[in-house]
């Protein structure tokens, strides 16, 4: 059975540029890791719910904020790992420096038999589209490109 998450595409117009709100993943693997490795939040669908209310709650413990307002769906993406990710753009607004992730742990370093725990998400960003572009993973970059046709915004500068 193929896995399937689900996530939030946040947006909103500051000085009349769109702007996407952005999350970079938490843990070692990531942590110097900047252009092409943040991400909308997301996460696995748990079999009791359906994809938006996954997605919801995902964005939730992925920032510590809650997602409200007119959901746009946007066409689900097959990952290059063979996950499929469904999403849906709100426009809203929240505060990156108030990100509060949910944690995991990991053994850190690799057969060092130390457990440490990590946040999920290490913090979010507001980018101009242009930027979000290069931002994001290879894999959801038509999350940006669909949201963009679907508001008529194709600001590339």
């Amino acid at each position: 059975m193929s896995r399937k998450s689900a996530g939030i595409l946040m947006y909103r117009t500051r000085n009349g540029r769109l702007e996407l709100f952005l999350v970079h993943p938490g843990g070692p693997f990531w942590e110097k890791k900047d252009a092409g490795s943040w991400s909308i939040p997301k996460g696995e669908i748990d079999d009791a719910e359906g994809p938006l209310q996954a997605a919801r709650r995902e964005f939730h413990e992925e920032t510590g904020f809650e997602a409200a307002g007119e959901f746009l769906e946007l066409v689900p993406l097959k990952q290059p790992g063979g996950k499929t990710v469904s999403a849906w753009a709100v426009e809203g607004d929240c505060d990156p420096a108030r990100v509060r992730s949910n944690r995991f742990t990991l053994e850190w370093p690799p057969k060092s038999g130390i457990v440490r725990e990590f946040p999920e998400v290490d913090r979010g960003g507001w980018f101009p589209l242009h930027q979000a572009r290069e931002k994001i993973l290879k894999g959801q970059l038509n999350f940006i490109e669909q949201l963009s046709e679907i508001l008529g915004n194709d600001d590339k500068a």
